[in-house]
């Protein structure tokens, strides 16, 4: 794909494949570890470009994290070339090493929703969420490995129409407090210094926008919970921590909402 596309330096061996990763892209690494490149199809540049764009803002917002590097578009698709983040991703450290960086974890997130969201020209806002859930659905495309396992035998029409039962409450909250949101905020996309245990930096950012705080919280605190601390007594204690140090009573119907709308807008 590289290669396909006009001027890229594509020379033999620089480049091996990443196999992480659940988007339809092609991800590859530099040889020196020090660059990733994205290619996508032409029917996906420009998602592609939205997020070389959210890269390059956040680049310039004083939060750690990838830089543009180069950008090349073909008649057959199109490749981001971005600055690699040094260390190791969250999901990849030991239980005891995640709570030793906890409290990092919890100041970063807090400083990227601190930015003034009216300065941010992205939108991840909950209208487009749902109407994203809503194209997913009607298409039959939710996977239901994304589902929380107790609702992996729920048909999607019924998951969205719950949502839907609480959409104006949820958009009414929204409006009151919006903030610039990571919008995929797992483990795997906050990357740690392996000496500090420091947040280095976040990736994955085609998701970035303003939108309600809950859209990372939850998604943070459940992968936390579900991938890494080793049982209920030390995920209650680390979310007990981030509330505490985040500054925010932590409202689980809202949580909840969505953590159960995100599987949906994915398909």
């Amino acid at each position: 794909m590289i290669g396909s596309v006009s001027g890229f330096p594509s020379g033999e061996g620089e480049w091996e494949p990443v196999t992480s990763g659940e988007s339809g892209a092609a991800v590859l690494r530099s040889r020196d570890g020090a660059r990733y490149a994205k290619c996508v199809s032409a029917g996906d540049v420009a998602s592609l470009e939205a997020e070389r764009d959210r890269v390059g803002w956040l680049s310039e917002q004083g939060i750690p994290g990838a830089r543009v590097l180069d950008w090349r578009l073909g008649a057959d698709g199109a490749v981001l070339v971005t600055s690699a983040v040094e260390g190791i991703p969250a999901d990849q450290v030991p239980a005891a090493t995640l709570m030793t960086a906890w409290e990092s974890i919890v100041d970063a997130v807090a400083r990227l929703h601190a930015l003034p969201a009216g300065t941010c020209p992205f939108a991840r806002d909950l209208a487009q969420m749902y109407a994203t859930a809503r194209d997913v659905v009607a298409r039959g495309a939710v996977n239901p490995e994304f589902l929380p396992e107790e609702q992996q035998h729920t048909p999607s029409d019924e998951l969205l129409a719950r949502l839907t039962a609480q959409l104006d409450q949820r958009l009414a909250q929204e409006a009151s407090d919006v903030v610039v949101c990571h919008g995929d905020l797992c483990l795997p996309n906050i990357v740690l210094d392996p000496e500090s245990l420091t947040v280095a930096g976040f990736i994955d950012l085609g998701r970035l926008g303003r939108a309600d705080r809950y859209a990372d919280i939850a998604l943070l605190l459940a992968s936390s919970r579900l991938e890494k601390w080793t049982d209920e007594r030390q995920a209650d204690s680390a979310e007990t921590l981030f509330a505490d140090r985040y500054g925010i009573t932590l409202d689980r119907d809202r949580e909840r909402f969505y953590l159960h709308l995100d599987p949906l807008t994915w398909g």
